[in-house]
């Protein structure tokens, strides 16, 4: 049952007295916003089903069965699905990450009813035409191949690859290979669908201009049949040790106007008692303003990197903490000097109270900003409920962003990032220099 009237004002901030909170029959939760000063509806969901769950020799599968549940369901051909959105100006996606499913879609609240008619239809009664999952499978070939010739893509493969042990699913691509989705099958996109495509633990978020109570019937009424047949438990995240001893792998592509590289170090999950120092630290170290120190020391000061930056992947399971950069092929070993200077010095003395309070006004300043549309609003309560962080979390970030100390950034930075042991990828035109 919803925690508050269905005539709730919005007024205030989004919390535990704006949230509506259901479980449907079948196990689903489902959040409802209402935002009654907006003439649509967006709706967000997730499914455990992602890339951990791909068996070895069909890598891409999760992604594939994705993309092909909006193909054509028993109702309706792929190009009537296409034209039944276009007529209202909506629209339906599905896409697979290394987790999870996302399903969705937004319309005007005028047509609401239609968008979980048909969110509904293709998540519980896809067919898999074969005609459809040639073209899907032609197009995830085109894709591979361009990827094939990115080099910042390559440098972001090769990294993975070294900092995820062989056996650990994060260091597979999560899209497949040249040689594994020319593999899948119809059928083995079906099992698949029927093993994982299960309500079990599902989440279905709505925003927008809705009646929280009625919302709820309409889920109800259109997924009541959506049961568990084959319940399997969400697959384990395997633990990632830190990388002892630097390592290097170099990825030659002639030709290329510039190298990409990564440098990096496994970093905490999402839910680790460090994660908001390490990501207060991280924006300091390669984010706020034109890249962070890192983006004023190698691209103002030495004009040496197209783009530099840090980035903290932090999700259900532990991620990793890197920094990503595009320079001449000359200037590689003088790039990753410069990084690695940074990054002992990021180590090695507490950050200044001036870079901590830009940082805070910054990261409590953009969250408003997130929340200034249903798109964004709907990402945040999805993102809220998959990591548990209670529905008062957007009342409560101000508070948490500010308490994080100078201190406590220097204590996340020494327990992830070690430049000794760092692992590094490059990929372009670079000839490493011969001792």
């Amino acid at each position: 049952m919803p925690q508050q009237p269905a005539n709730v004002s919005n007024t205030g901030p989004i919390g535990p007295h704006t949230i509506h909170r259901f479980t449907l029959s079948n196990g689903v939760t489902l959040l409802v916003q209402e935002n009654h000063a907006s003439p649509s509806v967006v709706v967000r969901g997730q499914l455990w089903a992602g890339a951990i769950n791909d068996p070895i020799d069909l890598l891409g599968l999760s992604q594939f069965t994705a993309t092909a549940i909006t193909r054509g369901s028993q109702k309706h051909t792929f190009s009537e699905i296409n034209e039944l959105v276009e007529a209202v100006g909506a629209d339906i996606y599905a896409s697979a990450g290394r987790h999870l499913t996302l399903f969705g879609g937004k319309s005007l609240a005028e047509d609401f009813n239609f968008l979980v008619e048909l969110l509904a239809d293709v998540l519980l009664h896809p067919v898999f035409p074969p005609d459809e999952l040639e073209k899907i499978q032609a197009q995830a070939l085109i894709g591979l191949r361009e990827l094939e010739n990115s080099s910042r893509s390559q440098a972001s493969k090769r990294f993975r690859e070294q900092l995820f042990t062989p056996n650990h699913p994060y260091s597979r691509p999560a899209n497949g290979t040249l040689e594994t989705v020319p593999a899948i099958s119809r059928e083995a996109i079906a099992s698949f669908y029927q093993t994982h495509y299960q309500p079990r633990q599902a989440i279905i978020v709505v925003v927008g201009d809705v009646v929280a109570k009625q919302t709820n019937d309409l889920f109800e009424q259109h997924l009541h049949t959506w049961q568990n047949e084959q319940v399997e438990d969400p697959a384990p995240i395997p633990f990632v040790a830190p990388v002892t001893g630097p390592s290097q792998e170099i990825h030659p592509m002639p030709g290329k106007s510039q190298s990409d590289m990564v440098l990096g170090f496994v970093g905490p999950a999402r839910n680790a008692a460090n994660f908001y120092p390490a990501s207060v630290g991280n924006v300091i170290l390669g984010q706020l303003g034109l890249g962070g120190r890192l983006g004023e020391s190698v691209r103002e000061t030495h004009g040496l990197a197209y783009y530099v930056q840090a980035g903290l992947g932090a999700g259900l399971g532990q991620g990793s903490w890197t920094v990503s950069a595009g320079v001449n092929g000359a200037n590689v070993e003088k790039a990753i000097d410069l990084i690695l200077t940074e990054l002992r010095r990021f180590t090695q003395e507490p950050v200044s109270e001036q870079e901590l309070s830009q940082t805070k006004s910054y990261m409590t300043g953009i969250l408003p900003l997130q929340l200034a549309r249903n798109e964004g609003i709907a990402g945040t309560l999805l993102h809220m409920e998959r990591h548990n962080l209670g529905d008062d979390y957007i009342i409560r970030y101000p508070d948490i962003i500010k308490a994080v100390t100078a201190t406590e950034i220097l204590a996340a930075a020494q327990a992830y990032i070690a430049p000794e042991n760092v692992t590094t990828a490059i990929a372009g035109d670079y000839n490493p220099t011969t001792p």
